[in-house]
């Protein structure tokens, strides 16, 4: 029986065969693996540092200069001139006469004396002015506005009404000192000037309540200094008194005699006219006011 033909594999076969991996020599040493690659950490030099720092400083310069307001414009002379001049031609201002009551308005209050007629009923029987001088109501006025009476009275600026005590006269200045009972809550004293730098021309306001009326004001100037006058009624001579033009009448007495600059330098006290009439014919005169200030036990200046 004929056995089947053998082929042996060829050359070719050989080759295409896959070889077994070899085993590995011992004696030679493994293959080397590359090591991972880290990334380098680059640290930024002194310079670059300093370059930055200034980088960021003009940022913040510019941001700084956009957030400030566009400057002003430049004011002239010219456009002061033209500001003034338009204000001048639309607005009306107050005179110096007018700002100078307004000033002391808040410290001149009016002043009553009454008394009881023989049926009990109580009567006004005289009318004058005072001005605070001390916050706490300390006021001055005329000793004759006050002198004889029994109850004595006052109204502030703002309406309120009070009983007042006399608690200091200087009867050779015909001045008293009252003192309210109650206050306002906003009560005002009034500025006080010296009378060393006054001088005859100086303009001067008298504010006070004329026949009752007011408060009132009249302005006129100071028309002489150190002058005597002598009372028609009580015969008493007053000496180193204010002369001014200012109209005052009766129920002035005791009020302030101010300066354009709304500070008092005088009380009104007197008022000079050869006729019985009692009304103002152009001179007036006002205790100055260091000596009034005495009066309340003060020495302003």
């Amino acid at each position: 029986m004929p056995r089947p033909v053998r082929y042996s594999p060829s050359r070719s076969d050989r080759a295409r065969a896959p070889r077994a991996p070899a085993a590995p020599d011992s004696t030679q040493p493994p293959p080397s693996v590359p090591a991972t690659v880290r990334p380098r950490r680059l640290r930024p030099s002194a310079q670059q540092l300093q370059w930055l720092a200034m980088a960021l400083l003009a940022l913040l310069l510019a941001v700084l200069w956009r957030a400030q307001p566009a400057p002003a414009p430049r004011i002239t002379q010219k456009a002061i001139d033209a500001a003034v001049l338009h204000t001048l031609e639309t607005q009306s201002l107050p005179s110096a006469a007018a700002r100078a009551a307004g000033t002391i308005a808040p410290s001149v209050v009016r002043v009553v004396g009454h008394v009881r007629t023989r049926k009990g009923t109580e009567v006004e029987r005289s009318v004058g002015t005072g001005v605070v001088i001390v916050d706490k109501g300390v006021i001055l006025t005329n000793l004759h506005v006050v002198r004889g009476t029994e109850r004595v009275s006052v109204t502030f600026a703002d309406g309120t009404e009070s009983g007042a005590s006399i608690t200091g006269a200087q009867p050779e200045n015909d001045l008293a000192v009252l003192q309210a009972h109650k206050l306002p809550d906003d009560l005002q004293a009034a500025p006080l000037r010296s009378t060393q730098n006054l001088r005859a021309g100086d303009g001067v306001v008298v504010v006070g309540y004329p026949f009752g009326i007011g408060p009132s004001a009249s302005a006129g100037v100071v028309s002489g200094l150190q002058r005597t006058f002598e009372s028609p009624e009580g015969g008493q001579e007053m000496r180193n008194l204010i002369q001014f033009d200012a109209a005052a009448n009766p129920g002035n007495s005791g009020g302030p005699l101010i300066t354009l600059d709304g500070e008092v330098v005088g009380i009104v006290t007197a008022i000079l006219n050869p006729t019985p009439a009692r009304t103002f014919i152009g001179i007036g005169f006002a205790v100055p006011i260091e000596n009034a200030a005495q009066a309340a036990g003060m020495s302003p200046f």
